[in-house]
């Protein structure tokens, strides 16, 4: 791939969105990977994200999935459900809630409580109309008792 050009690229992934960039951001990337990095991804978030197309939150998804490294990408779901049980506290942007939750969740588990926080995000602590009636953790959560048994107690 590192010889092949954004064009040569574009026909194999028009069907997803963005092609044109991710051509273009594919090309370079393996270029760099090739002439900077002996064709190895590297495992380190400074380097990954000198890669073409590659932001801080691609870059934390590849040292934590590829390399189990305790890395946090912080997506929408992310953010969500760690605002609302507590995890984070006033975290504005994605950078200050990933440093928090890398701070104080213990180092073995980080990799992994990226799946969970994202899964519990997108099928119950859902953005509009969170399903708490089915959630396992309201007993810890601050969404919980700050917004449904309030509302619960006041009928």
């Amino acid at each position: 791939m590192a010889a092949a050009s954004a064009e040569e690229i574009f026909p194999h992934i028009k069907s997803i969105s963005y092609p044109n960039n991710k051509a273009k951001n594919l090309a370079g990337m393996a270029k760099k990977l090739v002439s900077e990095f002996n064709s190895i991804v590297p495992s380190e978030i400074e380097q990954l994200i000198q890669l073409p197309g590659v932001g801080r939150k691609t870059a934390n998804v590849i040292a934590s999935v590829i390399y189990e490294k305790p890395a946090m990408a912080v997506d929408t779901h992310v953010f969500r459900v760690a605002a609302r049980i507590g995890l984070t506290v006033n975290a504005k942007t994605p950078l200050a809630a990933e440093k928090q939750l890398i701070k104080y969740l213990p180092e073995n588990i980080v990799h992994k409580a990226h799946h969970w926080l994202i899964l519990h995000g997108r099928y119950i602590c859902i953005a509009r109309k969170p399903k708490c009636e089915v959630c396992g953790i309201t007993g810890i959560c601050k969404y919980y008792k700050s917004k449904v048994m309030i509302k619960n107690s006041a009928k």
